[in-house]
């Protein structure tokens, strides 16, 4: 575990001591279980992001194949294959 030091503002201590208190926990536990609800948080994409991806799929979806079919059911059923084999690669 690493150590740091920060400097925050006395209303920001404050709740940080009183969550502590409440929940009968180290301040340090209040801190990282804040942290981690907030990085779960920010994973998440805003409706803006999610409706650019939608569009860029829709876009690459439009287009025409770039290999021919049969030879993208080889390659599946090649890492198919693979897959049961614990992604060791055949001796072909």
């Amino acid at each position: 575990m690493a150590k740091a030091t920060f400097v925050l503002d006395d209303e920001t201590m404050n709740a940080i001591r009183s969550l502590a208190e409440r929940k009968r926990k180290p301040q340090s536990h209040v801190v990282r279980e804040a942290i981690a609800i907030y990085a779960r948080q920010e994973e998440r994409l805003t409706d803006e992001e999610r409706s650019r991806r939608l569009q860029v799929l829709a876009e690459l979806m439009g287009r025409p194949p770039t290999r021919p079919q049969a030879e993208v059911d080889a390659e599946l059923k090649d890492i198919r294959k693979s897959r049961r084999t614990g992604w060791r690669r055949s001796s072909d």
